[in-house]
């Protein structure tokens, strides 16, 4: 209806009137977060049910906002515990409204909530980490029984929902301490997984755990396609995936099936392959509680840095995907490059009681190894192959989105907002922003004419990603609209 909803820091709602030859904020609404409980904010977007706007907010509130007035009709806490909040963009499915703790490297334990968008109740709970006794412990085989509490699996990103059969596809993050498996032997569900939700219940239906015993920080948040498809001559309905880790994934999502895994990375070396029975990682010995993919390839105390590939923050991470379904390519952009990565003594601080559950806890230190590039990769469900790709020389955190008009577009962390051939990707068109750029393009209409939008600033990534050339990239919040 010509009206776009924006969240930008402390997660500020606004919404913005786009019908006109100027367009103009109608509202903002400012929840006034709580800044001694949020460190770095963080938001990634809103929800729409009906006349209300829903957002989440990183000190764990639920809040209803009037769409016509900008005013709020309610507010639930519902993250209670220190350390748990809300980053994902809030999800309003039938009638209730997904919501999850989103501190993926805090020690907290993960879960998934629906709330009512009547009141804000919540209706059910699942935790990403199960409890001693419930279905999944037994990967928690630490002696002391402790890890669980501050085991982590935090579904941080928004998830895909299945309207035929309401579930809810949702990815988790990395078990804590990501870099020390020490702390926290066994398989760690449901940590680094699919989980297949059924929404009205907040039952689990199906999981599949990409990296069991994960310690590179290959979280699994990322973009889940939803996408009937045939495979090995047979229609089936599935679920598919750019992995954090490196290879593209598909499965069938009636269960969870494994069906293939490919590689679209350039330098992936953390194991020698997936295995096309399982799909579990090659070097997996089950029942093992400190999983080594490749020899020499896990952290451990005392053992001094080690180097692993695809960079721990991908491949494509939490940025979303874009398919075009005459085509049958489906599109991610992320990182080309390599971490390194060392334990510390963070876990000896938490059993002595100096780190408290809530704190951050990473186990270990973490940098980029050389200059990190950029890509964007189109891999074909049609031939199961990646059909083509782009190579860029800065890192992306933007993702893509896909036009029926033949193209592909992104942002870059170097500023360069970018158009592609939907076939070859090679580049149509860019435009120098003078900012970082870490949100996601979209692709809308008014009045019979397309446009696409995308928002600028952050921080610099020079000495994190190691590129010099912008370090002195100014930071600035613009919103950026480029008609076609």
């Amino acid at each position: 209806d010509g009206f776009m909803y924006a969240t930008g820091l402390w997660d500020v709602v606004y919404k913005i009137d786009l019908r006109g030859d100027h367009p103009s904020i109608q509202w903002m609404f400012d929840p006034e977060n709580d800044p001694e409980i949020i460190g770095n904010p963080v938001t990634r977007g809103a929800a729409l049910w009906g006349d209300s706007v829903i957002i989440n907010t990183e000190d764990g509130r639920v809040i209803s906002i009037d769409d016509e007035t900008g005013e709020m009709n309610w507010e639930t806490q519902i993250a209670t515990e220190q350390g748990e909040g809300f980053r994902a963009a809030p999800l309003a499915v039938d009638d209730v409204i997904l919501v999850h703790n989103a501190f993926g490297d805090w020690g907290t334990r993960g879960w998934i909530s629906g709330v009512s968008p009547e009141d804000g109740s919540e209706l059910w709970r699942f935790f990403t980490v199960p409890a001693p006794g419930e279905p999944g412990s037994e990967t928690w085989t630490d002696e002391a029984q402790v890890a669980w509490k501050t085991g982590g699996a935090a579904a941080w990103v928004t998830g895909m929902y299945d309207t035929e059969t309401q579930q809810y596809f949702v990815g988790t993050g990395n078990p804590v301490p990501m870099f020390d498996p020490e702390f926290r032997p066994g398989d760690n569900l449901y940590s680094n997984a699919l989980l297949a939700i059924n929404s009205q219940t907040g039952n689990l239906d199906w999981h599949f755990q990409y990296t069991p015993g994960d310690y590179l920080d290959y979280d699994e948040v990322g973009s889940h396609l939803i996408v009937d498809v045939e495979y090995d001559g047979e229609m089936r309905k599935q679920v598919t995936h750019f992995g954090r880790n490196g290879y593209y994934y598909q499965l069938d999502r009636t269960n969870g099936q494994f069906l293939s895994a490919v590689q679209y990375i350039e330098k992936l070396d953390w194991t020698e392959g997936i295995d096309p029975k399982t799909g579990l990682p090659m070097g997996y010995k089950p029942g093992q509680g400190l999983q080594e993919y490749i020899a020499g390839g896990a952290p451990r105390r005392g053992g001094g840095p080690i180097t692993m590939c695809p960079h721990l923050q991908g491949g494509v991470n939490m940025w979303p995907t874009a398919y075009n379904p005459n085509l049958m390519l489906n599109y991610g952009a992320g990182f080309e490059g390599c971490s390194e990565i060392e334990v510390n003594d963070d876990a000896e601080k938490v059993l002595a009681g100096e780190m408290v559950p809530g704190d951050v806890f990473l186990g270990g230190s973490l940098a980029s190894e050389g200059r990190i590039e950029g890509s964007i990769a189109a891999y074909s469900l049609k031939t199961g192959k990646v059909e083509s790709k782009y190579f860029h020389p800065a890192a992306n955190y933007a993702g893509v989105v896909a036009t029926a008009g033949g193209l592909v577009c992104t942002g870059w962390v170097d500023g360069l907002v970018t158009c592609h051939d939907d076939k070859t990707l090679d580049k149509l068109w860019e435009f120098y922003t003078g900012t970082n750029i870490k949100a996601p393009p979209i692709s809308y209409s008014v009045n019979g004419k397309q446009y696409i939008a995308i928002l600028a600033g952050g921080t610099s990534s020079a000495g994190w990603l190691n590129l010099p050339e912008t370090e002195n990239i100014q930071f600035a919040s613009t919103l950026y609209v480029f008609s076609l």
